[in-house]
């Protein structure tokens, strides 16, 4: 069996930056376990799958090394820059059929396309002390002054270095349920209205370089504390990347570029 695979970097101008996706187009579904195997041997934060079903309308599936997940932004991006640029150049929007509804992109005249997703309103966690003294330890950086839960944990620093600073990141999942991951975040600097990281490390993945599905909850948060409904936000990973995003309610938007690395064959 011969598959087409793409390695495309997303929230990226070009290629060595954002986020690396493994992209894979399928005839029909592969059994579950041989696609994770296969995005275990990518090696990347996520692989994405996607089987066409109608023109513009596909099923959307995204794994990590270690599992599938619900959501993700960055490879929902790079699979329709992918559909854009090379197989339907003819279409303009793009709708995927996922485990968190339909989620669409829209193509952008300048090459950066738009996602709606769905957001993620956190709400503030009380009495967590101790829990924001650990992850302060464990993080080797200043204990955060808010901490915050959606899909995700979130913890709200008072300066964007402190954000920065954050040290070996790959031990902070024992400090709390294995189904979350961990946003951290700052208000930004640089032209940046907000910056953030993100770590998963109960889903193989130590540090995302720029995650999609975190601005989710980012957005909304930052857009009421700001009081900005259109925000420009980093994520100050090793590889960085920037995002356009803006509140509409139950929604998110979220723009980005994509570069391409690579094309392929996987050979089974």
């Amino acid at each position: 069996m011969r598959l087409r695979l793409w390695q495309i970097d997303a929230f990226a101008e070009k290629a060595l930056e954002g986020n690396p996706a493994a992209v894979m187009p399928l005839a029909e579904w592969l059994d579950a376990a041989l696609m994770q195997r296969i995005a275990a041997e990518n090696n990347l934060a996520e692989t994405a799958f996607f089987v066409r079903r109608e023109p513009g309308q596909y099923g959307l599936r995204w794994f990590t090394p270690e599992t599938e997940v619900d959501l993700c932004g960055h490879a929902t991006l790079a699979s329709a820059w992918l559909i854009f640029g090379e197989l339907e150049p003819a279409i303009g929007r793009v709708s995927f059929a996922t485990k968190s509804g339909t989620l669409v992109v829209e193509r952008g005249s300048d090459g950066r396309h738009l996602m709606s997703l769905p957001s993620d309103l956190v709400v503030p966690l009380e009495n967590v002390d101790q829990l924001a003294q650990d992850i302060a330890a464990e993080l080797e950086t200043e204990r955060p002054s808010a901490l915050c839960r959606g899909r995700n944990l979130m913890a709200v620093f008072d300066s964007a270095e402190s954000v920065r600073k954050i040290r070996h990141p790959g031990n902070v999942g024992r400090l709390f349920d294995k189904k979350f991951g961990l946003i951290a975040t700052a208000q930004g600097d640089a032209g940046y209205d907000f910056i953030s990281r993100y770590f998963a490390p109960h889903h193989g993945v130590p540090e995302d370089p720029v995650t999609g599905s975190a601005h989710c909850a980012l957005t909304p948060f930052w857009s009421k504390r700001l009081g900005k409904k259109t925000l420009k936000a980093r994520q100050v990973s090793a590889r960085g990347g920037d995002l356009v995003c803006t509140d509409e309610g139950e929604r998110t938007l979220i723009s980005g570029a994509c570069a391409l690395y690579l094309r392929g064959e996987v050979l089974l």
